[in-house]
């Protein structure tokens, strides 16, 4: 388990996914660090997903939405994640930043959203 003042960072079982929850606004290294530790999970486990809360809602720097794109999405993709699930508020108060992350990836990988985590057993 990863754990830092911005994010934690664990292995879901049951779900066959690694969930980060995000606790509050981060960048740079302190955003890529705890998604780098997902990706080392995600190789670890045959097709593994990847689930983000992001109900503690920010939207990133363009610095790391370019990096989550170019990196991030494509070794995620590689190690054999097949869906990006974000647990979103009901207000889905990052609509524009998820949405924009979805579409810089779609064809690489899919995308979810849910209002909690135990809605990816009856989705998968």
């Amino acid at each position: 388990m990863y754990q830092s003042e911005y994010c934690e960072v664990k292995y879901e079982e049951q779900y066959n996914v690694v969930f980060v929850k995000w606790k509050k606004f981060c960048c740079n290294r302190d955003y890529r660090e705890p998604l780098e530790y997902a990706l080392e999970i995600i190789r670890a486990h045959e097709n593994c997903d990847y689930v983000a809360d992001t109900r503690s809602g920010f939207e990133n720097i363009p610095e790391d939405t370019q990096w989550v794109a170019e990196y991030f999405m494509p070794k995620a993709a590689e190690y054999g994640c097949k869906c990006i699930w974000f647990i979103i508020d009901k207000e889905n108060s990052l609509k524009e930043e998820l949405e924009g992350q979805a579409s810089d990836s779609s064809d690489i990988i899919a995308f979810r959203y849910i209002y909690d985590l135990s809605e990816v057993r009856s989705e998968k």
